[in-house]
């Protein structure tokens, strides 16, 4: 099996450094396309990947196509595709809100998978949603999932619109998370702390509070009751969130990047 990544940015080269670790691949099974010299220069320099400046070198090769470029680069790198893949060859997507049929229609290929990690695949914490056109077979799709999971961990969803709803939730929440880290730090330098401890103090609460949560079974409100005692001060704290309606934002939060996925695949890709 050979794999084609299009496009070394961050998340095109963690998947493909990702998954030349897979027992699915041999050594160098892996090309990787970038229009970048500087970027060609450090995959050249890798001995895992082949790495290759133009599609017709290596997109016909490949079992399976990964595309890891920005939507508004779709149609472009679909269509220069479009001559050079052939039927059974399956495609990877990881754009934000292109769509499948968007893609099948641009690149006559009948296998797409359309996917959405997040930023902790970098460190092999991630979560990637993904769905599968209907062409996609159950032993492709375990093959999908397993080099999937070489940054972590992967769910099948059932529909397509799934994968944009997850983009409001794992695609964009390390960004939410951070958000709160920082207005946690700027507290902690305001309360007198230096950066350094303020930076310690909020990520092992954070990591703490994580572990917690995935080491049992109860709900993050049940959580939140064992550490609030009735006039105490995490309970002023969570009063002071509610009164400001914080909870209601972060929904709202988490829908308009939702709503912002539907419309990327209507703005930067229309056929």
């Amino acid at each position: 099996m050979k794999i084609l990544v299009i496009g070394a940015g961050n998340m095109g080269l963690t998947y493909a450094e990702g998954m030349s670790k897979s027992k699915l691949l041999k050594k160098r099974n892996i090309m990787v396309l970038d229009t970048s010299e500087e970027k060609l220069e450090e995959l050249r320099e890798n001995p895992q990947f082949d790495a290759f400046d133009d599609l017709k070198n290596c997109a016909p090769q490949a079992d399976i196509i990964f595309i890891a470029v920005k939507p508004y680069h779709a149609e472009s790198v679909f269509l220069k595709l479009n001559p050079l893949v052939k039927p059974g060859q399956i495609m990877i997507s990881i754009m934000a809100g292109v769509t499948i049929d968007t893609i099948k229609q641009l690149t006559g290929l009948t296998k797409i998978v359309r996917a959405m990690p997040n930023l902790p695949a970098q460190i092999g914490k991630g979560l990637t949603s993904f769905v599968a056109s209907e062409d996609v077979t159950r032993i492709e799709l375990l093959t999908i999932e397993s080099l999937l999971d070489t940054t972590g961990k992967s769910i099948l969803v059932s529909d397509e619109n799934f994968i944009d709803a997850s983009t409001g939730i794992s695609g964009s929440g390390p960004a939410y998370v951070f958000y709160f880290m920082q207005s946690m730090m700027e507290a902690a330098l305001k309360m007198g702390f230096t950066p350094s401890v303020s930076k310690v103090l909020v990520a092992q609460t954070f990591t703490g509070a994580i572990e917690l949560f995935n080491q049992n079974e109860l709900s993050p409100n049940s959580w939140m009751d064992k550490v609030a005692s009735k006039g105490g001060t995490t309970r002023a704290a969570l009063d002071s969130m509610e009164n400001n309606n914080v909870g209601e934002l972060i929904k709202e939060a988490a829908f308009a990047a939702f709503e912002r996925a539907v419309e990327l695949g209507k703005e930067k890709v229309n056929v």
